[in-house]
């Protein structure tokens, strides 16, 4: 998908050189990756403390 996008060149000259992309859609791509895996872990720590691993480990293997 074609996108005209309007970014700071100081930013996305840092981000190329952080990340060693060698195209800015590379870091874009790269930095919509990063975005979505953070919103996912969020997302898993809404459930910290919520579910029960109370699991016999042995018990499982001997099946």
């Amino acid at each position: 998908m074609r996108t005209t996008l309007d970014l700071p060149e100081a930013l996305m000259d840092e981000a190329m050189t952080l990340t060693q992309a060698k195209t800015k859609t590379d870091v874009i791509k790269l930095a919509l990756q990063n975005l979505i895996q953070r919103e996912k872990t969020k997302g898993l720590k809404d459930f910290f403390g919520k579910v029960d691993l109370d699991v016999d480990l042995d018990a499982l293997r001997s099946r």
